[in-house]
């Protein structure tokens, strides 16, 4: 694929930034960011209105730590094309990562609204209702996820740990065992279910 994409570099303008814009996205996915920035700067250079070269370039920079530069190529994105689903689920994640969780929150809502059934979307609003200390709405959103993916022991856990937070012990236990029926070596679900059990 990178060799292919290469014969592409020396086209015109547009072909040029689809064929970096590929490359630096090949590479950020091999975790050579080096390559991956100098490729996304190719992109962005050749088409600026590219929102999948604004994107990558907002993931070269949010992979190096930079959550507010991140942020502003994934708004970039987002003014090109406003339904840009990569750029406006990595800017909910750059803004939790800034702790502006209201905004990161509105994003991913928005994202939603777009894509109903995403597992990664539905999970973020969750994580997200958690750090805002709002356990009954984290635990509607896990509640959906596990709709879309019912046998994500990780999520069972969550679930059960939620449950187990509000007091409810019956429903922790039978999110904890359902985790524990799809993935038997997580010990702190296993430590749980023992001392549910000495209980």
């Amino acid at each position: 694929a990178l060799e292919t994409l290469k014969m592409f570099e020396k086209k015109d303008t547009r072909v040029k930034s689809a064929a970096a814009t590929n490359l630096s996205f090949l590479y950020y996915l091999g975790n050579e960011l080096a390559q991956a920035t100098n490729y996304a700067d190719l992109a962005v250079n050749s088409d600026r209105y590219n929102p999948a070269a604004l994107t990558n370039k907002g993931n070269t920079v949010f992979a190096n730590g930079d959550y507010e530069k991140a942020a502003e190529f994934y708004k970039e994105a987002l003014r090109n094309d406003s339904l840009c689903t990569e750029a406006l689920y990595n800017l909910g994640l750059a803004y939790k990562k800034l702790n502006r969780i209201d905004e990161a929150l509105d994003f991913l809502l928005k994202l939603h609204a777009i894509l109903p059934n995403s597992a990664q979307v539905l999970y973020q609003i969750a994580s997200i209702y958690e750090i805002m200390e709002d356990p009954n709405q984290a635990i509607e959103w896990l509640l959906q996820l596990i709709s879309v993916v019912p046998t994500d022991p990780h999520v069972l856990s969550k679930l059960g740990k939620l449950y187990d937070n509000e007091g409810d012990k019956s429903q922790a236990f039978h999110y904890y065992y359902e985790s524990y029926r799809y993935f038997p070596s997580n010990i702190e679900v296993i430590e749980w279910l023992g001392a549910y059990y000495i209980d």
